[in-house]
């Protein structure tokens, strides 16, 4: 037991050297308060509990009175545990030679046995004041133990942490190189879609419909193959092999016939809804020139990542100092409660370490003034639950709002685009600062209102999955299903005021209206033209999910080549093997494309999404005429049979 003890807070002293241990409960201190591996006990990285017995609450009433949260025993640290079973003897008592009483390095530092007399009760009172031990037994590490060791120095956290800073010093400028390519074909294939968009569309959708036609031939054919071995399910009855009905007839029929009315659905859909689907390809290519027009938005999301970053800072600081707001509790505690008016001391009673408190028992010369934990009983503490909570939807708010601002700066650069009438000579000069210096000044309170009606319905989603959490074991299969609905409709309504918050800041960007009003007008705008909403957002949807997985699948596999070797560079510039985790670079290449294509794309959808209410404000409110002339691309006009009569001067 001395052994695992000794070997743990090894263990533990390195890993909170590593990760911090503001309480003091991991990494321990010794009597004279100093850590043990630090400052004067710089070359004893062990602790030493003099009896560890003492620390089983079972037998020991001290520690069943502090919890566990402190040993009421003595504690040095030492250079190494001890190797061999010793304990005082009654020879001892009569020993001249102090060395062969107790180990200098075993006793506290403020006894020297040179300096002591020893003598029969001096011996005594050493055991009883625990001022060295009186017994240890070997802690040398088995063959088992040592081998464990070695397993643990072979994963050593801090070595992989060595290695990988090593691979990354040495492999950072591919890695940028591999993000640049990310960025450049990000930003080519949004460029790109002004010409590509018609093509992408009707490739993806004819694709679908391919796959669709091929299932329905497979499934015929596996039918009909089926049929001719009379494999029916009569033959086969119930059973749990699921594999075993692909065998039989009626399952390839069955598949059949659903996916021959998928595709008859998917047909006359594209059929009738085919104008609605080239609006969409003209308002994608019209987002494509709008981003040509305005570069400077495709750099906005580094902003948002920046203040959100402020946000997380500041909820981490917060919640930090919260946590370790209360002051340390030190009580005092005997050592040995078998002696004197040890027995009378209970542990309640407040110390300071730094005033010497114990003449106040002077029939217990085994006392001492022990750190027991941090306060948690002053007003500020029986509230920090409270106020946890608080910085916590604090921290949702701000988020949000930081997510909303972006939105709204981004709707007010490019519905500027939109309503230039001659493009791009009405564009303002700096539409995006322009954007975002109108929702600070004018529209904040809107924007901090639908962020936290967005927060409110998030709070409330948190606490139904803290409650399922809580709950899960005692709940039916009722409480469960009524609990799984709650969750899926809270989900479903999140995700609709997101929606409508998105419209209401364009809105808001366009008109500059309060937030109800704006979200009333953007509901009443969508609802009316409701099947051109669902068609924008697919078409739009296909095609960003094609653009990711172009970038982030493409960049990915080229480094994962160039990484593991397989693209070699001519001269020593640089070399795989070199590398202790080539995947690290990989991971890294591949996750930071994934953010690059998000925060493009996400650029481009608020776009979309800007263009199409301006295109649905401008149909609605104006007529081609001399007074109301259409604002929207000759294409737009093409496509719906409008035209202005007022004379439009567009370059493009």
């Amino acid at each position: 037991l001395d052994h695992l003890v000794c070997q743990y807070l090894s263990v533990t002293q390195t890993v909170t050297w590593l990760y911090g241990d503001p309480r003091h409960v991991l990494y321990a201190r010794n009597s004279t308060g100093w850590y043990c591996g630090t400052g004067p006990n710089k070359d004893k990285p062990n602790l030493f509990y003099f009896d560890i017995l003492k620390c089983a609450t079972s037998i020991n009433i001290m520690a069943t009175a502090l919890n566990g949260l402190q040993c009421p025993t003595t504690q040095v640290c030492v250079e190494s545990c001890p190797s061999t079973f010793w304990a005082v003897g009654l020879k001892a008592f009569s020993e001249e030679d102090k060395a062969k009483v107790f180990n200098q390095s075993l006793c506290v530092p403020s006894i020297n046995l040179e300096n002591t007399k020893f003598v029969g009760h001096i011996i005594v009172s050493f055991m009883y004041n625990e001022l060295c031990p009186f017994f240890h037994i070997p802690t040398t590490p088995g063959e088992w133990n040592q081998l464990f060791m070695d397993i643990l120095n072979g994963f050593n956290a801090r070595d992989v942490g060595v290695r990988i800073f090593e691979d990354f010093a040495s492999s950072w400028p591919w890695i940028l190189l591999g993000l640049l390519i990310a960025m450049v074909v990000s930003l080519l294939f949004l460029l790109l879609l002004r010409f590509t968009a018609p093509v992408l569309v009707w490739v993806l959708i004819l694709g679908v419909l391919g796959v669709g036609a091929y299932g329905i031939w497979h499934c015929y054919w596996e039918y009909d193959n089926h049929k001719q071995m009379s494999a029916s399910i009569n033959d086969i009855g119930f059973t749990t092999n699921f594999s075993v009905y692909l065998q039989v007839q009626e399952t390839w029929l069955a598949f059949l016939i659903i996916i021959s009315v998928v595709e008859a659905i998917l047909i006359l859909t594209l059929i009738f809804l085919r104008t609605r689907i080239l609006i969409a390809i003209a308002l994608i290519q019209e987002s494509s020139k709008a981003v040509s027009h305005i570069m400077s938005a495709l750099l906005y999301p580094v902003v948002t990542f920046v203040l959100l970053l402020i946000c997380v800072a500041y909820w981490g600081a917060t919640a930090l100092y919260l946590a370790t707001s209360g002051g340390p509790i030190h009580r005092v505690v005997a050592l040995n409660s078998t002696t004197g008016d040890c027995m009378s001391i209970n542990g309640t009673v407040d110390c300071d370490p730094q005033v010497s408190q114990l003449w106040n028992y002077p029939g217990c010369p085994s006392a001492r003034c022990i750190f027991i934990k941090y306060d948690d009983e002053s007003l500020l503490q029986k509230n920090l639950f409270n106020l946890q909570i608080y910085n916590a939807v604090a921290f949702l708010w701000c988020v949000n709002f930081v997510i909303a601002l972006g939105q709204c700066t981004l709707a007010g650069a490019f519905a500027s685009y939109y309503w230039a009438f001659n493009k791009p000579d009405d564009i303002p000069m700096f539409p995006v600062s322009g954007g975002f210096i109108r929702s600070l000044r004018y529209h904040v309170g809107s924007l901090a209102f639908g962020s936290l009606i967005l927060t409110l319905v998030q709070i409330v989603r948190i606490l139904l999955e803290y409650i399922d959490h809580k709950t899960r074991e005692a709940q039916n299969p009722v409480a469960r299903f009524i609990l799984c609905c709650m969750k899926c409709c809270l989900w479903c309504l999140e995700k609709f005021i997101k929606f409508l918050n998105r419209n209401a800041y364009i809105m808001i960007a366009i008109y500059g209206k309060n937030f109800c009003v704006s979200a009333k007008n953007a509901f009443s705008l969508l609802m009316r033209n409701v099947v051109r909403v669902v068609v924008l957002d697919k078409v739009t949807d296909l095609l960003l999910f094609f653009g990711k997985l172009l970038v982030v699948g493409g960049v990915g596999v080229l480094s994962f080549f160039f990484f593991s070797g397989r693209i070699p560079l001519p001269g020593s510039t640089f070399r795989s093997e070199t590398l202790n985790y080539y995947w690290m670079p990989i991971i890294t290449v591949v996750f930071g494309s994934y953010l690059i294509a998000l925060g493009f794309f996400s650029v481009y959808s608020m776009c979309v999404d800007t263009l199409f209410l301006c295109f649905l404000e401008d149909l609605e409110r104006n007529d081609g005429s001399l007074q109301k002339p259409y604002f929207m691309s000759k294409n737009l006009m093409k496509i719906l049979s409008k035209s202005n009569k007022a004379p439009k001067r567009d370059k493009r």
